[in-house]
């Protein structure tokens, strides 16, 4: 080669260099926003209304801080009652008004100690006095349930219950102790029993413990698992759910929707009573995502939740004639419901026509027209409402704004803000956030599949970036366009968010077996152990990227948590030629294991299942496994045991064909609890994927 041509290449070549650079940065460009800033997104939790008057609290959590929070009619100004600054992973809980109004309750603390502080606090009960502002710590415990008479609080200690004289005329006592397992507290409306659930290896007991008489009434006992037991409005009977005895080896009942159940009635003073209803299916339930399955409202109705039509429905039955009247029906389902202060109207949040979000809805007891109460863009979730019936207090998301608490005059249709996100995370950049698309693709076996699909700001036409595909946990879950109400999926949300900010294309899958979309796709035939169907969903997720303009096939990523870990595990063990790196949090990664250790972790596995198991693991297609991966976990991980991350790693590096890299919390737990892990977890995942799917 001559001199001069020499110098001509070397020239294109620099040349190209300098245009694949500007070309990168042209993709992407620096981020509106940082990390910090979108992660100081509030989150919004146990909203409850004062059972008298005009009041209303909430916790609020920002950046690690958990404060709680009152507004007071008519103006509903919102005030901070309540500060917790360390980011120590201690939560607040069970907050509760008292009876008259005048004063709040709350558990601070937790068994967990992610700081690893060598003297971690006790969790302890405290009173917040709202006319003095004087707060008391009444005693060390937790989950507190105070007496509809206000004058004795039952709380927990040691798993058992315990009682305090709130007026300190009698020592605090254990209440009573019993076999099993003892737990579902409810107070009588009298003030003189508390119903509980005493849990018995297979079977399960409804116990009325009487406080004046010192005894336990057993109703109506007997080989079934009966649960979420209900006080009528006079207190003299006690409704309760039953379910099929169990088995030495079955399927967990809340991974099936064919759960045949009943619905009895119980007198408390003669022990006798009646069944009121019997469905031949039901479910077991997917009713594990909702946390009042039962309530007894006016007229002797029974309002519950049965999935015996293939979606999760809210029913009544009268427990004098045993009708049963649907209150929901269609292609949708019912999460969370309360009852209005006269029991005469039921209040939920439903995907009832927009299939990826929620809204709130209202409807007779008795049955009749479903009426909306919200709708549009946003996500709505937690409804109360005021003692006088006039006003509704729910929590209220958009793509762009986190949920915080809002308010509505029932005859006007109002919405207003309680609190704003400027007022309590300045630095939020609710306005540099992008929304995301909602985008329905099918898997190679025909199933629809749903997701968000999230851009960065400003892309232009036929410009490629990096692609990452998103894989929620559960997997009894649904991601929305939206800021979510979980406070994990609450931090997944922002670092999508983020990471579309940083110039990658982020699909959020709401893949079979996920909620939302009815129980045939909850239920969807060889799923996790069972042959990971579901993973079917995550290559049409990347077959529907590779066809976007603006996605660069050969740089497509994954990242999720839990059950989302395990599907990116299982992308990168199948699939390295498709999936260039991964992100996984806390993932199982070995079906047989999780079996022998964990009782199937709710799905049943047993020896028989144990081949198919690992088949379906990402330990049976190791050793194909070449793209890197990032591994984050705590050690103190109850949910997924932390044997599955060494172990797995172990696996990979012993082959030394794929690049490993970890991202260890000591003593914090599955879904992180110190807000600055969260931060760390992503800020490593964005430097992961900026090394590997970022141009050379």
């Amino acid at each position: 080669m001559k001199k001069g041509q020499r110098y001509f290449t070397r020239f294109m070549v620099l040349i190209i260099f300098c245009f694949s650079v500007l070309a990168d940065y042209a993709e992407t460009g620096p981020p509106s926003f940082n990390l910090e800033a979108v992660m100081s997104a509030p989150h919004t939790s146990q909203l409850v209304a004062a059972p008298g008057g005009s009041r209303v609290a909430w916790v609020l959590q920002v950046r690690g801080q958990k404060s709680i929070w009152l507004a007071e009619g008519p103006g509903y100004a919102a005030r901070r009652l309540v500060n917790y600054e360390q980011d120590d992973g201690q939560a607040i809980s069970g907050l509760q008004f008292t009876p008259d109004g005048e004063a709040l309750i709350y558990a601070y603390g937790s068994t967990f100690n992610p700081t690893s502080n060598p003297r971690p606090a006790e969790q302890a009960i405290k009173l917040m006095d709202l006319k003095s502002g004087k707060e008391t710590e009444l005693v060390k415990g937790a989950s507190p349930s105070i007496s509809p008479d206000g004058r004795n609080l039952l709380f927990i200690r040691g798993s058992e219950p315990w009682l305090m004289a709130l007026d300190g005329s009698a020592a605090t006592r254990r209440l009573f102790q019993a076999r099993g397992r003892s737990g579902s507290f409810s107070w009588s409306p009298d003030s003189r029993k508390v119903v509980f659930v005493s849990s018995r290896e297979a079977h399960n007991f409804i116990g009325v413990y009487d406080l004046e008489k010192d005894t336990i009434t057993w109703l109506l006992p007997d080989v079934y698992r009966d649960e979420s037991p209900v006080w009528s409005p006079d207190g003299k009977r006690v409704a309760f759910l039953r379910l099929p005895p169990g088995k030495e080896r079955e399927k967990p009942l809340s991974r099936r929707s064919d759960v045949p159940f009943s619905i009895w009635v119980a007198e408390v003073e003669s022990g006798t009573g009646k069944v009121v209803l019997e469905l031949e299916k039901g479910g077991g339930f997917a009713q594990s995502y909702s946390s009042n399955p039962l309530v007894w409202a006016d007229g002797d109705w029974l309002v519950f939740y049965s999935e015996h039509t293939g979606w999760m429905h809210l029913y009544s039955v009268s427990v004098g004639s045993g009708k049963m009247v649907a209150l929901t029906s269609g292609e949708f389902e019912v999460e969370q419901m309360s009852l209005a202060p006269d029991r005469k109207t039921v209040l939920f949040n439903s995907n009832r026509g927009d299939i990826n979000r929620r809204h709130l809805w209202k409807v007779s007891v008795a049955g009749g027209k479903v009426e909306p109460v919200t709708g549009g863009k946003s996500v709505e979730w937690s409804p109360a409402i005021s003692a006088d019936g006039q006003m509704l207090f729910f929590v209220q998301s958009t793509a762009r704004r986190p949920g915080l608490p809002v308010m509505m005059d029932l005859k006007k249709r109002e919405v207003v803000p309680l609190v704003k996100v400027e007022a309590v995370a300045p630095e939020f950049p609710a306005g540099r956030l992008v929304e995301p698309q909602q985008v329905i693709f099918q898997a190679k076996d025909g199933l629809t599949v749903h997701g968000q699909l999230f851009l960065p700001e400003g892309l232009k036409d036929g410009v490629r970036v990096p692609a990452v595909i998103f894989m929620h946990g559960g997997p009894i879950r649904q991601m929305y366009p939206a800021w979510h109400q979980s406070p994990y999926y609450h931090n997944c949300y922002a670092f999508n968010q983020y990471l579309a900010a940083c110039g990658y294309a982020v699909l959020s899958v709401n893949f079979r077996c996920g909620i939302g979309y009815g129980a045939a796709f909850r239920e969807a035939a060889n799923q996790g152990p069972e042959g990971a169907s579901e993973y079917l969903d995550i290559l049409a997720g990347a077959a529907y990227l590779k066809g976007h303009s603006n996605v660069d096939a050969s740089r497509i990523g994954l990242w999720g948590g839990s059950y989302g870990g395990y599907l990116t595990a299982l992308g990168l063990a199948r699939n390295s030629d498709l999936f260039a790196a991964g992100v996984d949090f806390h993932g199982v990664h070995d079906w047989a294991m999780r079996g022998r250790r964990r009782s199937g972790g709710g799905w049943g596995i047993f020896e028989e299942q144990e081949k198919l198991a690992i088949e379906s693991s990402p330990v049976a297609d190791v050793e194909k496994w070449t793209s890197p991966v990032l591994f984050v976990h705590g050690d103190d991980d109850r949910n997924v045991d932390f044997i599955q991350t060494t172990d797995l790693v172990a696996r990979l590096k012993e082959l030394g064909k794929a690049p490993v890299e970890t991202l260890v919390f000591p003593d914090d737990v599955h879904s992180f609890l110190l807000h600055r892990n969260w931060v760390r977890a992503f800020s490593a995942a964005r430097d992961f994927f900026d090394r590997h799917l970022r141009k050379k």
